[in-house]
């Protein structure tokens, strides 16, 4: 999972079928359990594009898209905004979730 400013999400979620935006802050400890999850997705997953990014240095991004609290994800299906996630559960939910978008983008 790459660290993705707001302009390079941009241009992911505008070019690629299906992204997804892991938004955290640095302190939260929560968000970091979250992102030892989303680290085992991106083995499991491969081909989706993930990006993170530290919520403080992107606040553009929680006024635009209404964050309202970390951790978030953001799941996109052709540049637009289909799921938040702030409750990630388990690593099987957060798998479940992913793998039907991003099968659902591959049968394009």
């Amino acid at each position: 999972m790459n660290e993705w400013t707001h302009k390079e999400w941009t241009k992911e979620k505008n070019t690629q079928e299906v992204t997804a935006f892991y938004l955290y802050t640095p302190m939260c400890g929560t968000c970091q359990v979250a992102s030892k999850m989303l680290t085992v997705i991106t083995e499991l997953l491969p081909t989706l594009q993930i990006g993170k990014a530290n919520l403080n240095y992107v606040q553009e991004i929680a006024d635009l898209y209404e964050v309202e609290s970390v951790p978030c994800l953001l799941i996109t299906e052709n540049g637009k905004v289909k799921e938040k996630i702030y409750a990630f559960h388990s690593v099987p939910y957060l798998y479940d979730k992913l793998k039907a978008v991003d099968e659902y983008s591959q049968s394009w």
